[in-house]
C-alpha cells in the first residue's frame, strides 16, 4: 500500500492496480473488484484528530492506515463509512474501539447484508457495524478542518461524500469512478443522474474518489469534469437499450471523447467493468417477452 499526500492535512492510502492477487487465484471480491481497480481510503489528520473515510479492503490495510494515523499525531480517530460495499467496511474491525459514522441507509444495508459479508469470499467476519448512524446532512470538525457530511444517491442508495467547504476538496467515495462507475443498481440510473446533477452544484475544485488513478490523486485530486463525465457515461448507458451498435462498444471508444479530454484516464481493468454496467443495463431495460 502506498501513502500519499493529496493536500495539507490529508493521507491517502492507495493499493491495487497490479499483477498480483492478494486473495487467490478463484474469482473473489477482492481480487477481481476492488484491488484490481486500484482503492484508496483517506485520512483527514489536523489537531490531534482523525477522520478515516473508508477502512479499506482488508484488516492489514486497516492497521497500516491506523499506524500511519497516529504517527501523524492523529488521537481521536472517527471513521465514516462511505457506503456499505465490501471493500470500504472490510478493516472496520481495527477501529471497534473508535467511533464508527455512518447513515442510516449505510447502517440498514449492512445489517440486511452481514451474513453475505461473513460468508464471501474473502470473508468480513466479525462485521463490525456503525456505532453513530445519522438521518441528515451533518458537519464536524477535525481539528482546524470543517468537514460537511452529504448523502447522495450515486452508485448505490446509500452514497455518502466528505465535503470541505473552505478547501472545495471532494471526497467522494464511490459516487465517481475513474474510468467509469460501477452499475450497482441498474433500476436506480434515472436517480443517480438527478443526484450527480445536485453533487456538482457544489462546483468542487479537487475531487478525490476511492477508485482513480494513483497520480492524479497523488497530485490533488480531480477536477469537476469528472462528475460531468459520470454524467455522461450514465447517459449512454441508458442510451444502449435502443441502440445496439453503441452497446457493443468497448470502454475506450464508449468514452473516447472523455478519455481524449483528460477528464477520464483509461485503465483496461474497467473494460470487464462497462460490458457489466452495459449488461445490466440491458438486462433492467429489456422489455418483457
Amino acid at each position: 500500500m502506498r501513502i500519499l499526500r493529496p493536500a495539507q492535512h490529508i493521507l491517502a492510502f492507495y493499493d491495487g492496480r497490479s499483477e498480483r492477487r492478494l486473495h487467490g487465484p478463484q474469482p473473489n471480491w477482492l481480487d477481481d473488484g476492488g484491488f484490481t481497480l486500484g482503492t484508496c481510503s483517506y485520512a483527514i489528520v489536523s489537531g490531534g484528530e482523525a477522520l478515516i473515510y473508508d477502512t479499506h479492503m482488508t484488516l492489514d490495510h486497516a492497521r497500516a492506515i491506523r499506524r500511519a494515523v497516529e504517527a501523524e499525531g492523529g488521537r481521536q480517530i472517527r471513521v465514516v463509512l462511505s457506503h456499505h460495499h465490501l471493500d470500504h467496511i472490510a478493516g472496520n474491525a481495527v477501529f471497534e474501539d473508535c467511533e464508527i459514522w455512518a447513515n442510516a441507509a449505510t447502517a440498514a444495508a449492512m445489517e440486511t447484508g452481514r451474513r453475505s459479508a461473513e460468508t464471501a469470499d474473502p470473508p468480513i467476519n466479525p462485521v463490525v457495524m456503525p456505532t453513530r448512524i445519522f438521518e441528515k446532512d451533518t458537519e464536524i470538525e477535525i481539528g482546524a478542518v470543517r468537514v460537511e457530511l452529504r448523502s447522495f444517491d450515486i452508485h448505490s442508495h446509500d452514497g455518502l461524500v466528505l465535503w470541505l467547504p473552505d478547501s472545495r476538496e471532494l471526497f467522494a467515495g464511490d459516487t465517481l469512478e475513474d474510468t467509469c462507475t460501477y452499475v450497482a443498481e441498474a433500476d436506480r440510473l434515472e436517480t443517480h443522474l438527478s443526484e450527480l446533477d445536485r453533487l456538482a452544484l457544489l462546483d468542487p475544485q479537487h475531487i478525490l474518489p476511492n477508485h482513480g488513478a494513483e497520480d492524479i490523486i497523488s497530485d490533488g485530486g480531480y477536477g469537476p469534469g469528472l462528475i460531468g463525465a459520470t454524467s455522461g457515461y450514465v447517459r449512454k448507458l441508458l442510451r444502449c437499450t435502443g441502440d445496439p451498435a453503441l452497446a457493443a462498444l468497448p470502454l475506450h471508444k464508449f468514452a473516447h471523447l472523455d478519455i481524449a479530454s483528460g477528464a477520464l484516464v483509461y485503465h483496461a481493468a474497467y473494460e470487464p467493468v462497462h460490458r457489466r454496467n452495459v449488461e445490466a443495463v440491458l438486462d433492467r431495460y429489456r422489455a418483457p417477452g
